[in-house]
């Protein structure tokens, strides 16, 4: 077997992060008494998250700029009179109790305990990561899950996955997959702490030259196979 340590990116990899985001962001907007709109108060919310969590990944921004940061621009751009650091401090406590696994996701995760060690590393918040996957059902088949605002430093950055095997005294990388969705950060992260990659890529998004990855797969039960 060529791999004996298996790490995953949870959100849109394992969780079904666009569920939650969905749930938790209507959930705040009717705390606030309003008239929620899928159709229109999602999408804008989706359009600010997506560029402000790239800025992250490109060091424009920290995590808790971006807490209060995002807000503030949605609130902007929807002329809404809010207190943006309550808005976001309960739209983070909306997600962090929302943790919706992908239908495959914990079988797979079942089939793989105790054939390899498993690992999950996430960018993202503390107490929104810990409430969704730390807490999960899925949590306790992993030997250990990263956040990235606990440790200080998120993917693509490779001292993210140094920081993993220092934590749980592992010298040896040769043996090591990272599975993910995100080109920009799963596999770039992958490529620059110098591990093999695979791809989950069930909306078949174009792969470039630039990032490339050692494997591609379009279903999690895919992955079976692979191994």
């Amino acid at each position: 077997m060529r791999y004996n340590i298996l790490i995953f990116d949870a959100d849109d990899t394992l969780f079904d992060f666009k569920a939650s985001e969905k749930e938790a962001l209507e959930k705040t907007l009717v705390d606030y008494n309003m008239n929620y709109d899928e159709d229109y108060h999602l999408k804008i919310y989706k359009d600010i998250n997506t560029k402000i969590w790239k800025e992250l990944e490109d060091g424009l921004i920290t995590q808790k700029e971006l807490k209060i940061e995002r807000f503030r621009r949605y609130c902007m751009q929807l002329n809404l009179d809010f207190d943006v650091t309550d808005f976001a401090n309960r739209y983070m406590e909306n997600l962090s109790n929302s943790s919706i696994l992908f239908e495959d996701s914990l079988d797979l995760i079942k089939e793989l305990h105790g054939k390899f060690q498993l690992f999950i590393i996430t960018n993202g918040l503390s107490k929104v990561q810990n409430g969704r996957i730390k807490n999960s059902i899925i949590s306790k088949y992993f030997n250990d899950i990263i956040v990235s605002e606990e440790v200080g430093v998120s993917k693509p950055n490779p001292d993210i996955f140094k920081i993993t095997l220092e934590k749980n005294k592992i010298k040896d990388s040769d043996n090591i997959l990272m599975i993910g969705d995100s080109l920009t950060s799963d596999i770039k992260g992958g490529i620059n702490f110098g591990i093999d990659t695979c791809l989950y890529n069930p909306k078949r998004i174009q792969i470039t030259e630039e990032i490339k990855p050692t494997y591609e797969i379009s279903t999690l039960k895919e992955l079976l196979n692979l191994l």
